[in-house]
């Protein structure tokens, strides 16, 4: 094993509640908290999943515009590796995401789904670690389901059993 400098854990921690603070504050349209997230010059690339490339202010802004269209959405961020400078000073990240968003198209409920990987770099701030710069690649195409069922999905746990 690598010897670590004491902070690793610690390090670690904060980083992986910076990866889910991005994730609440997309899902609660709380744009502010995302001030908490990037540092004011992060360059931040979406285009893979539909979005756009830009400075954070610029996404932000776009975030706020776009992301109201759905009636929900929840964004989850996963299986998180972290690299670490030997500084201490910045560092990388990789993880998953997964999002399931709800809207209403034709006064019918739709699921649209997009899942890919953020490539983030980090860095340690005054004010706590922060992405610097952010791409994420989606793979695959999204994932758009046309319309929930109106009637209860049946269940192999709610179907008679056969008699033998």
């Amino acid at each position: 094993m690598v010897d670590q400098p004491a902070s690793y854990l610690s390090d670690r921690l904060e980083i992986d509640d910076l990866l889910t603070r991005y994730a609440s504050a997309i899902d609660t349209r709380e744009w502010d908290m995302l001030d908490s997230v990037f540092t004011a010059d992060a360059e931040l690339d979406y285009r893979s999943a539909g979005g756009i490339k830009g400075t954070y202010p610029e996404i932000k802004a776009w975030f706020a515009e776009v992301l109201p269209i759905f009636a929900w959405t929840q964004h989850l961020v996963l299986n998180r590796a972290v690299d670490l400078d030997p500084s201490g000073a910045g560092g990388r990240s990789r993880s998953g995401f997964l999002n399931p968003n709800g809207l209403t198209i034709h006064d019918k409920p739709w699921l649209f789904t997009v899942g890919g990987y953020y490539h983030d770099r980090l860095a340690r701030t005054d004010d706590g670690w922060r992405i610097t710069s952010r791409l994420g690649r989606r793979c695959g195409g999204p994932i758009r389901c046309r319309a929930f069922p109106t009637s209860r999905i049946p269940s192999p746990m709610h179907e008679p059993r056969a008699q033998h």
